[in-house]
């Protein structure tokens, strides 16, 4: 398996540092509001990957943090006038509900940074021993940029155009710095902020530190992939690295992947252009499995646009794969019989679909590729199947499909229909609990709704509802 390397800037073949074994950490979201279709890009890129390593029959340890505790979640939480952990666990639940609904797995450890405080002060000492940090006289931690010498290898920037530009490592507290390419690993709390004590001041972590340390102690101090958005190659991974190899002595990560960004309407999508939607705003009007199917429909490293035209087309790629697969559950329910031998030959053609799938996941995650294998093998069924086939070749076919979806983490088997008069009982059920305040059973009704491919959306009107 090839996999690009930001580190080198090439494809490299996947060698595990041991094998059989895989150990992968996914940057993931800062928990002050609902997840948007950017997280979710990587979400289900990575998940699908992990997803591919462990059909191959690697054993994965697939970390992936909640950031807890952030000046997005201490606004919010002082807008509502309630404590940051309130708001960091709301949203945590919310994210998990949405990743759920997007069919990906949960990780094998989902670390959250306000729970490993201490692991960062002893990291930060750590590096202030070895002359790689050091505290100010208000009790701020710097990281000596400079003390690394192969700061920017991740990025391809010098330290010379990064002194030209500083734009992106600038904070408050310039005038303490020892170098202005210093970055913060603890800086001292506010008033109303959450603070932790420290051998230097009150305070809390800077955002940098906690990947290393979260890293380190789920996944050992050198692992094998580590990957996120396009967005955190500088300054962020950079810092990864820099206080990773500082405080460690060896090599960080030996593979890096990054996503590329999504666009909306070929714009970059912003809040303040009016283009930003979460994932709930998505799967409200459509199938998750549409949006999963779309994430995939592009290369991780090629930039994705966002619109309602290609998310039609999505929905219209997943409907083909799903029709396939119920017509084929269909002739299975009359079909009898031991394969024949014009069928085993059919059967070994397909299972050259399958190989056109693997080289493409093989070839840098190309899901892309991949998915245009299983519509091949779509059509191949379609032309080839028909009343008078045999159950066993019917059944290989449909496990063949069924295993490919699964790795891409697409749910095509035909979901059971409601009645109507079904969908409108459980929409007075949850309107009910809505109003007894009673969220956790309202929020389980949609997605008991959800399942079974009925989408409801709440109005003005009332609540109106369709099927997916």
């Amino acid at each position: 398996m090839k996999i690009y390397n930001t580190l080198t800037k090439k494809k490299e073949e996947f060698v595990p540092i041991e094998p059989g074994k895989v150990r992968m950490y996914v940057c993931g979201p800062t928990v002050y509001n609902l997840i948007h279709i950017g997280n979710a890009r990587p979400m289900i890129v990575f998940d699908t990957m992990r997803r591919y390593l462990e059909h191959k029959g690697y054993d994965v340890n697939y970390v992936s943090n909640f950031t807890d505790v952030d000046d997005k979640i201490i606004k919010k939480a002082v807008e509502e006038n309630v404590d940051a952990t309130v708001i960091s666990e709301r949203y945590i639940a919310e994210c998990k509900k949405d990743m759920e609904a997007l069919h990906v797995m949960p990780a094998t450890t989902h670390p959250q940074a306000t729970q490993e405080i201490e692991g960062m002060k002893e990291m930060i000492q750590t590096l202030i021993d070895k002359g790689h940090a050091y505290a100010a006289a208000d009790g701020t931690v710097y990281f000596r940029t400079r003390s690394f010498k192969e700061y920017g290898k991740l990025s391809h920037k010098n330290l010379d155009e990064l002194e030209g530009g500083k734009r992106s490592l600038l904070v408050s507290g310039e005038d303490q710095k020892e170098d202005p390419l210093d970055f913060v690993l603890w800086k001292p709390k506010k008033e109303g902020e959450p603070a932790w004590e420290s051998p230097w001041c009150d305070g809390r972590p800077g955002w940098h530190i906690e990947c290393s340390v979260m890293s380190k102690k789920y996944l050992g101090e050198e692992i094998d992939i580590h990957a996120g958005g396009e967005d955190l190659v500088f300054p962020h991974h950079e810092n990864e690295i820099a206080q990773s190899e500082a405080a460690n002595g060896k090599p960080f990560a030996h593979y890096w992947m990054h996503n590329a960004f999504l666009n909306i309407d070929n714009r970059k999508m912003s809040k303040s252009l009016g283009n930003f939607f979460t994932v709930r705003d998505i799967i409200e009007k459509y199938d998750p499995m549409v949006l999963r199917f779309f994430m995939l429909s592009a290369h991780y490293r090629s930039q994705l646009n966002f619109s309602a035209e290609l998310m039609e087309a999505a929905k219209n790629g997943l409907d083909r794969i799903r029709t396939a697969v119920a017509n084929l559950q269909f002739l299975l329910q009359s079909a009898a019989g031991e394969m024949r031998v014009e069928e085993e030959a059919l059967l070994a053609e397909a299972k050259g679909f399958a190989d056109s799938f693997d080289a493409a996941m093989e070839d840098d995650c190309n899901t892309a590729d991949a998915l245009s294998a299983v519509f091949e093998l779509v059509k191949f069924i379609n032309s080839n199947t028909n009343e008078s086939s045999s159950g066993t070749f019917l059944q290989a076919l449909l496990d063949e499909v069924l295993t490919l979806a699964d790795i891409l983490g697409l749910a095509v088997e035909k979901k059971e229909e409601l009645l109507d008069a079904d969908i409108e009982a459980l929409i007075e059920k949850r309107q009910a609990a809505r109003k007894e305040k009673n969220f956790a059973l309202a929020d389980q009704i949609r997605q008991e709704l959800l399942d079974k491919g009925i989408v409801l959306e709440d109005t003005r009107e009332g609540v109106k509802w369709k099927r997916a």
